[in-house]
């Protein structure tokens, strides 16, 4: 009897891990459209500092916008997601999204730049949504021991759509001269805005809208598997049942190095393209500038696919910390020289990036149970770390230089080393 049990337990489970295999390719779509989106940024930073007449700091308020979101909307993201499920809660957070890309129209009508940044809060909004539903869900559809191979997978299809996404904004946005608009207190500027260059931000967000309708539709037909309380308990050593989530050491410095993370990350995105274009590094004339972008959201696609393979042997928090210390290495080589050779080293920093974000998500969700979604709502919520760090780093490029404020991410990725030796192993506060 024993023997039978134990042969309808493995079908079953053999039978679950194919059920998995369909909503686990479903979601790379969304992984892979949320990171086009966000590499987006990084060509609207550098178009609408030339047509606003910006600083770097007021430039870099378009992530402070869209990151921002994070901070604000994860909690209640959280909450939807518990009432609604995760099925729902991306289809929402789909629609949303939408709404932010065609709210681009208006704002774009209007050459007011409030409300591009209007239009970016709420299209963040929505991917915030998405991503307290899709990382927790991509955990749990499988063993535990695999969840940081898993996600890194998906977080794989992720960088190819940043990846895809510098390259054509770069066509689509900075092809044509951004003519100079004056500013008026860089709030709103008056100027004829039936030319093309407002079409130039017009119709590259309208189709962007249409494809996440489309997604949407598609997920409100699918059957995903339903994953509850139960589930998350089985995927972690349900100790978590009773403890407050704050409890838990290794969750709570995870937000920390989530912060430091994708504030590192996106601030060496955001100022990369004017970087690239300072005569004393590349000299790179704009829409160059922007397609080189795509070596660098590149370099952690590539290392993405890698690392999924990879870390199914190597223990997680050690590729952590030496993917950082590379980083941080690279970093020190490009402050302390100039040209081409600290350009190539910044854009090298991709592929170190790689890895970072899935494998501190899962580390730190380990052993949580049933607190995974509110640990998985903390985490969401320190991605604010990309709306604060580019606004610091701006600072230091307007008053010490561009090439000096490097510096700033360097200290991110000190942080994410000691997590990745230290700061992971689950102990109680």
């Amino acid at each position: 009897m024993t023997g039978d049990t134990a042969r309808v337990s493995g079908a079953a489970a053999a039978t679950r891990e194919r059920s998995y295999l369909a909503p686990l390719v479903a979601l790379t779509s969304l992984f892979f459209m949320w990171g086009l989106i966000t590499s987006l940024n990084d060509i609207l930073i550098p178009h609408l500092k030339a047509a606003f007449t910006l600083s770097y700091v007021q430039a870099t308020l378009i992530q402070l916008s869209f990151f921002g979101a994070y901070f604000v909307m994860s909690l209640p993201s959280g909450w939807l997601v518990e009432r609604i499920g995760y099925q729902r809660g991306i289809i929402v957070g789909l629609l949303v999204a939408a709404l932010g890309c065609v709210a681009f129209y208006p704002a774009a009508a209007a050459a007011a730049y409030p409300l591009f940044l209007g239009a970016l809060f709420v299209l963040a909004s929505g991917i915030t949504l998405l991503q307290v539903a899709a990382n927790p869900y991509v955990t749990i559809l499988g063993p535990a021991r695999t969840a940081s191979s898993r996600l890194t997978l998906t977080q794989a299809f992720n960088s190819a759509g940043t990846t895809i996404g510098p390259y054509v904004g770069a066509i689509l946005i900075l092809a044509a001269p951004v003519p100079g608009l004056p500013a008026a207190g860089a709030a709103r500027v008056v100027v004829d805005t039936t030319s093309s260059e407002a079409a130039l931000v017009q119709v590259p967000y309208l189709a962007l809208a249409a494809v996440l309708v489309a997604i949407a539709a598609l997920f409100a037909v699918l059957r995903l598997p339903a994953v509850g309380p139960a589930e998350a308990v089985a995927a972690g050593d349900g100790s978590a049942r009773d403890a407050s989530v704050w409890s838990h050491r290794h969750l709570v410095l995870g937000v920390g190095a989530i912060f430091v993370y994708v504030g590192g990350e996106v601030a060496i995105g955001s100022l990369l393209v004017n970087f690239m274009m300072d005569p004393a590094v590349g000299g790179l004339p704009q829409q160059a500038a922007g397609q080189y972008l795509s070596y660098y959201w590149g370099g952690a696609m590539v290392g993405r696919f890698v690392g999924a393979l990879a870390m199914m042997f190597v223990k997680p928090g050690r590729a952590l910390a030496f993917n950082a210390a590379v980083a941080v290495v690279l970093l020190v080589v490009a402050v302390a020289s100039a040209g081409h050779t600290a350009m190539w080293s910044v854009l090298a920093i991709g592929l170190c990036n790689s890895i970072m974000f899935p494998t501190i998500f899962a580390l730190a969700l380990v052993g949580l149970g049933r607190r995974t979604g509110e640990g998985s709502g903390m985490l969401c919520m320190a991605i604010v770390g990309g709306a604060i760090v580019p606004v610091i780093q701006g600072y230091f490029a307007d008053h010490v230089g561009i090439l000096q404020s490097f510096v700033v991410p360097v200290v991110c990725y000190l942080y994410i080393v000691f997590y990745g030796l230290y700061g992971h192993r689950p102990a109680r506060a």
